[in-house]
């Protein structure tokens, strides 16, 4: 005859403890898989960034950090201020590959943030109620673009300018910088297109409250821009 032992509370918390971290591995994994998605099938990702589980939610971290930096990388490659960083002669390219680096940590999550906190207010406006994580989350996914454009803006211009982007003069003056940076509007363009589609399909929003949401997340990052020259 066996006998049942009760479960001591710190077992019972070791496993469920372990049962967690084995299910938040598994759907960690699953929104790597969903990355690349956001490219070729955009509205099944942003239609499960609508689940609010917190262990769904909390996946989805590193993804989102990984596309962060990559995109603010790519911003801050696109700024005039990165076509003079090497007219200091204290900037070599090892100064110049950390530089960036920060530069696109703090501009990935300056965007991240901020833009996230845009969207979530311009939503609320329009009657959504949302978490503020999945708005911020929405704006992670669709810099997608952007990340991939860090990708093919850092050989382009490695292989057609060198270091001359990052200085005055050059080869990349005139026509050449003028078509990288088109390039880079590209995406920067095509990011934006789905943070329209993903307040459309995670948010479940006619068209006419996607506009309005984002014309009013537009005043607001506006606002954002202009108050410090202000105060």
């Amino acid at each position: 005859m066996s006998e049942h032992h009760p479960v001591k509370p710190v077992e019972r918390a070791d496993r469920l403890g372990a049962e967690r971290a084995i299910a938040g591995e598994g759907a960690s994994r699953e929104w790597w898989r969903r990355v690349p998605k956001v490219v070729t099938e955009p509205r099944s990702v942003f239609a499960a960034l609508a689940e609010t589980d917190d262990a769904d939610v909390d996946a989805r971290s590193e993804p989102v950090l990984l596309i962060t930096i990559l995109a603010g990388m790519a911003c801050v490659m696109l700024t005039p201020a990165w076509g003079t960083v090497m007219d200091d002669s204290t900037v070599d390219t090892l100064v110049l590959v950390v530089v960036t680096f920060v530069g696109g940590l703090f501009y990935g999550a300056a965007g991240y943030f901020l833009l996230g906190l845009a969207l979530w207010l311009g939503a609320k406006a329009v009657g959504v109620e949302t978490p503020f994580k999945i708005a911020r989350q929405i704006v992670a996914f669709a810099a997608l673009p952007l990340a991939v454009a860090f990708l093919v803006l850092v050989p382009t211009i490695a292989i057609a300018f060198g270091s001359d982007w990052f200085r005055t003069g050059g080869a990349d003056e005139g026509t050449g910088r003028a078509v990288v940076t088109a390039i880079g509007f590209a995406f920067v363009a095509w990011s934006a297109v789905l943070v329209a589609f993903g307040l459309r399909t995670t948010f479940r929003l006619p068209w006419r409250g996607v506009l309005g949401a984002l014309l009013l997340a537009g005043v607001l990052v506006a606002a954002f821009a202009v108050l410090p020259s202000v105060l």
